[in-house]
């Protein structure tokens, strides 16, 4: 089976947008106010998701979960940006899940996959780390 490569490299997903062309994501939502649409609210998100500010990448998440939930022709984006932005803020048990569903639902896709590892090594990482301190605690 062909392998899925329909998603950016994950380097892309994390290149922040300059200010300006993140208010011209903004303003195109707030223009179409009171009824964004789903791909004004979805570019909106995505560029606060590529943000390096944390409070950023949180308004990102939270309009990806709505659009997740009432938009179902785009969760498998909203689950890898998701998954992007639960990491980039270190809420690795979130953005596990959110990659773990994409995976399941798509075991073909490259760049879910590359994201999944991305993710689980973090998260092994933090263990290590806590092991780590714990033992030296220890004084072992």
């Amino acid at each position: 089976m062909a392998k899925l490569s329909y998603l950016p490299a994950l380097e892309d997903a994390n290149a922040p947008l300059s200010d300006k062309q993140l208010e011209i994501l903004e303003e195109q939502v707030e223009s179409e106010m009171p009824n964004p649409s789903i791909q004004s609210q979805f570019n909106y998100a995505w560029g606060l998701i590529k943000c390096s500010s944390k409070k950023q990448n949180k308004k990102g998440i939270d309009l990806l979960v709505d659009i997740f939930k009432n938009c179902p022709q785009r969760r498998r984006e909203c689950l890898y940006y998701l998954s992007v932005g639960c990491l980039k803020i270190n809420d690795l048990s979130e953005a596990k899940r959110y990659i773990d569903a994409l995976v399941n639902h798509e075991p073909d896709n490259l760049q879910a996959a590359q994201l999944q590892r991305v993710v689980e090594d973090k998260i092994a990482k933090g263990k290590y780390q806590i092991c780590s301190k714990y033992i030296y605690d220890l004084g072992i």
